[in-house]
């Protein structure tokens, strides 16, 4: 027979083996053998996931599997008593219906862990309808060990004082914060660098998403989905503050303030009344057949969302990335472009339902703008792309509702400043086609070009596609045409 040679590794090292592994299976592995039985007491990671537990249709018989889940937890925290450090701890459950003691028993395992040095905690109760949410107890707010905190949907948190000055990430995910209780947990984190936001319950009202202030935060990533915004105010105040990942449907007021340091925001606005894209709705849009082309008379009465204030909070960022949606509102929702004097890197993602009006005004306000990067180059084409687009059509000789006045065609590719334009997802259409002879023809600094081909267009007429691209006529005499 052979060798053993995982049971011959130092128990140190199988400590930390099986502290890679689920708890549960983990601590089943103290029944191989002599070797095995007492090393649960090295494991310095805890990982309790009863999503991984399969439970019968019958609810009762649910629920007493859901107890039987924390008495295992419980079993095993009794099992590791002599463990003189704990690193992290996770537990994600369904909350229990007629077991009161079970949130004094997850605050004990909490407390025990922070007893022990604990650094890293992950709380999740699934929202369900045979349980209710936990409260955690004000003392667990008090620690000098833990570095990441993440509560996660149906915990809790009501508290007198919040102090834990080791905190470096917390992450909030859909779970049911008051303001006081929010401002209290921010407040008491001195040394926080990275928060994470998500508030997607359908029927709450904006709590975190709305209000952040710190003074020491370096990434800040929001995801606000929520069915109240339009008429909240939100307030974003880090002076530190170095990434910005902002996902929600658009309000009335942003009011970013100090982020000065700010280098990179990736913005995915949308509107709450997508009926404004309606193809047959004329306050945005009238369709010219004879030009195949959309008409765009400005910004709609019946929209009220102005990004204004976060567009303006942003302007010191050295990389932007925006969604199709978020192009759009920039044109829609936004009463002025501020000068992105400090923007090199500009990132856009294109829908054949979003136009590009905002492209001139937007390429003209980065002066010193180094690197254009677009994924997927279709887009909905309207009178208001200018120069960004080789599409814009003349003007219809007539409408059925509203005319659009005269306006000079805005000039913005052939001043612009752009080194590398890398464009992904090209499929190799007319319209790709037509707008990459564009692009060749208007940038005149142009040295780049980096093409990743659409997957399946790549495999059937790869070869065609790139002889097309290579025999468009450049400006620039350095530019270089690149497939990756």
């Amino acid at each position: 027979m052979g060798s053993d040679l995982i049971s011959n590794l130092p128990d140190e090292i199988l400590g930390k083996i099986l502290s890679l592994a689920p708890t549960k299976e983990a601590a089943s592995t103290s029944v191989l053998s002599k070797r095995w039985r007492n090393l649960l007491g090295l494991i310095d990671s805890l990982c309790f996931d009863e999503s991984m537990v399969v439970y019968p249709n019958d609810e009762e018989e649910a629920a007493s599997g859901s107890h039987r889940f924390f008495d295992f937890v419980e079993n095993t925290f009794t099992l590791l008593s002599k463990t003189p450090v704990i690193k992290k701890l996770s537990l994600s459950h369904f909350p229990t219906r007629g077991r009161d003691d079970d949130c004094s028993r997850v605050n004990r395992w909490i407390w025990t862990a922070l007893g022990r040095g604990l650094s890293e905690l992950h709380l999740h109760a699934t929202p369900s309808p045979r349980g209710h949410g936990f409260y955690l107890s004000t003392e667990l707010f008090t620690s000098n060990t833990l570095v990441k905190l993440t509560l996660s949907s149906e915990y809790y948190l009501r508290v007198d004082r919040v102090f834990l000055p080791a905190l470096k990430s917390l992450s909030l995910l859909s779970n049911w914060l008051d303001g006081t209780n929010y401002d209290r947990l921010l407040d008491g984190c001195p040394v926080l660098e990275d928060l994470l936001i998500t508030e997607t319950h359908p029927w709450a009202l904006p709590c975190c998403a709305a209000f952040v202030e710190s003074a020491s935060l370096k990434r800040l990533v929001i995801t606000a989905k929520l069915s109240y915004t339009e008429d909240t105010t939100v307030f974003i105040k880090a002076p530190s503050l170095l990434f910005l990942d902002y996902s929600g449907y658009v309000t009335n007021v942003y009011n970013f303030v100090d982020l000065d340091m700010l280098v990179e925001a990736r913005l995915n606005l949308m509107l709450w009344d997508s009926s404004v894209y309606d193809d047959d709705h004329d306050d945005v849009y009238y369709y010219d057949s004879d030009n195949d082309c959309y008409y765009d008379d400005g910004r709609p009465a019946k929209i009220s969302a102005d990004i204004t204030g976060l567009v303006a909070g942003i302007s010191n960022i050295t990389t932007l990335h925006l969604s199709p949606e978020s192009l759009e509102l920039f044109h829609l929702c936004c009463e002025s472009m501020p000068v992105f004097t400090n923007l090199l890197t500009l990132s856009i993602e294109s829908d054949e339902a979003q136009g590009w009006q905002a492209m001139p005004l937007l390429l003209e306000s980065c002066p010193n703008l180094h690197t254009l990067v677009i994924k997927g180059l279709v887009h909905r084409v309207t009178n208001r792309c200018g120069d960004a687009c080789p599409c814009s059509p003349d003007e219809p000789k007539h409408k059925k509702r509203r005319t659009v006045k005269d306006e000079e065609e805005i000039c913005c590719l052939s001043t612009c400043q752009v080194k590398v334009l890398e464009i992904s997802e090209y499929g190799g259409s007319f319209q790709e086609l037509k707008q990459m002879r564009h692009f060749l023809e208007k940038l005149e600094c142009l040295e780049t070009v980096k093409v990743c081909a659409d997957a399946e267009e790549n495999n059937s007429d790869g070869e065609f596609l790139r002889a097309n691209l290579l025999s468009l006529p450049r400006l620039s005499s350095k530019c270089n045409i690149v497939f990756i």
